[in-house]
């Protein structure tokens, strides 16, 4: 058996495992953010918050303690929180919410408190938490230990959000999928304020995606990435990001030095049509 906390002991769990990450500066801008505008002009405010909290305060406003950010997979949400920390100068924090949860009761509060005592430490800070649904999901809505465990968790993280006393420069963003099934507890006024919604971008902001992503690639003359931005609807940046990239490599497999039509053309049919394979026959089993 190990000494308490050691490899005998299930106590080490709530203090070794944070596995949040902090960056003391993201280098991301807003100018690396593309296609979300709306978001973008919402963000602005929480900049100025982090940077002059005094000009807000000497008129007696309330800095928001939390943001929500809903959409789907792959649209940004990182990103863009990222870029917040970024733009405003202060460090990034990081976890998703998955990682709270373990099989022994208590030890996703554990962390909870340990990621929200270090950001009080490096204040003004942004902390991002991902997938929030994964541990603030409406409470009583199953059964067994596990259940306990994310309650208890989510009962932390309220707890620590309602102990911000004043202005102490921690701005807290979650980002999720699934707003519907949040506990109500999470979104009323005092913990997270706002709810900024980042969805699939539209024509004009799939223009600006590919542009960002297309920079530090070489093109033939008869690519045009306004006519791949209106052949891709309902492309995430992610998948926008990803289209280019395979069109890339399939370029360099072909030997050729820029990327053509071809290779996005091919690149489309494959993230669209799945990866462009030869049919097994029984033969070839044999």
């Amino acid at each position: 058996m190990g000494g308490p906390g050691g490899p005998g002991f299930p106590l080490a769990f709530g203090q070794s495992k944070a596995k949040f990450q902090m960056e003391p500066n993201t280098g991301v801008t807003f100018d690396d953010v593309a296609g979300v505008d709306e978001a973008k002009q919402d963000f602005m405010e929480v900049v100025e918050f982090l940077k002059k909290p005094e000009r807000f305060t000497a008129v007696g406003a309330r800095i928001p303690k939390g943001v929500l950010l809903v959409g789907p997979p792959g649209t940004g949400k990182t990103l863009l929180a990222k870029a917040i920390a970024g733009e405003a100068g202060v460090p990034f924090f990081s976890i998703s919410g998955s990682e709270f949860v373990e099989m022994f009761v208590g030890v996703g509060a554990s962390r909870v408190r340990d990621l929200f005592k270090k950001a009080k430490e490096n204040a003004p800070c942004i902390v991002f938490v991902d997938e929030i649904d994964a541990v603030g999901r409406q409470r009583g809505t199953g059964i067994g230990g596990g259940n306990d465990e994310r309650e208890q968790t989510l009962n932390q993280l309220l707890t620590e959000m309602d102990g911000f006393e004043g202005n102490t420069g921690i701005i807290v963003i979650a980002a999720t999928n699934r707003a519907d099934i949040l506990d109500s507890a999470l979104l009323r006024p005092g913990r997270f304020d706002r709810q900024v919604t980042v969805d699939v971008p539209d024509i004009r902001g799939r223009t600006e995606i590919l542009k960002v992503h297309a920079s530090n690639k070489k093109f033939d003359s008869d690519v045009s990435l306004e006519v791949i931005a209106m052949r891709t609807p309902g492309f995430s940046g992610a998948d926008l990001a990803n289209l280019l990239n395979e069109a890339a490599i399939l370029a360099g497999r072909r030997g050729k030095t820029a990327i053509s039509s071809k290779e996005i053309d091919d690149s489309i049919d494959r993230i669209v049509a799945g990866m462009e394979g030869t049919v097994m026959t029984q033969a070839k089993v044999l």
